[in-house]
């Protein structure tokens, strides 16, 4: 059999991590994650979506200057128990051929767009994590606080860089590769 992770070998038994890896999405469907070894399949309100569409549409053009693509593709934190479905991640086109998860390294930004059941875990456990498997920028649109805030310089303790909270309807830059501001008055 093949999976994500390549063919599984099942002379030396099974990973536990990678059996529930691979099966999450099966059983669960595509939007389920896990966190901190719970599995957490969440339906986004049409507020949450109209949101997220709003700071996509914002970097669509610059995700086509460099070659990339956004999306919610599954991203995969080995050695853990997590495996997250972000709102937004930009990732070189050609990483998101072939269907595999994704590591947060592989990507250029990974955007959290909270609700009042996913604040506390994007806030701080997919911070943390996020900046310990190394995505470079994680943007964090609070709506129940209703701030953005950019994180950047990852490591194994957290982001150096913090840039905010700012209030809604100020405008925030997006760092290189980026290097543009993002409107929030229509969050």
């Amino acid at each position: 059999m093949t999976t994500a992770y390549g063919p599984i070998d099942y002379s030396e038994g099974i990973d536990p991590e990678r059996a529930l890896k691979y099966a999450l999405p099966r059983l669960c469907g595509d939007r389920a994650e896990l966190i901190e070894g719970g599995v957490a399949n969440v339906t986004p309100s049409w507020d949450h979506e109209r949101a997220r569409s709003f700071v996509r549409r914002q970097l669509s053009a610059r995700v086509d200057e460099l070659g990339c693509v956004e999306g919610s593709g599954n991203l995969d934190l080995p050695g853990s128990s997590n495996w997250y479905v972000p709102d937004i991640a930009v990732v070189p086109d050609a990483l998101a051929r072939g269907g595999a998860a994704l590591l947060p390294e592989q990507t250029l930004v990974v955007v959290e767009v909270t609700s009042e059941a996913t604040a506390e875990t994007d806030r701080v456990l997919k911070r943390k994590r996020y900046a310990e498997y190394g995505a470079p920028l994680y943007l964090l649109v609070d709506r129940v606080e209703k701030t953005v805030t950019v994180y950047s310089g990852p490591g194994r303790l957290g982001y150096t860089g913090v840039d905010g909270p700012h209030s809604f309807g100020t405008p925030v830059r997006l760092p290189e590769p980026f290097g543009i501001e993002l409107d929030t008055s229509g969050l």
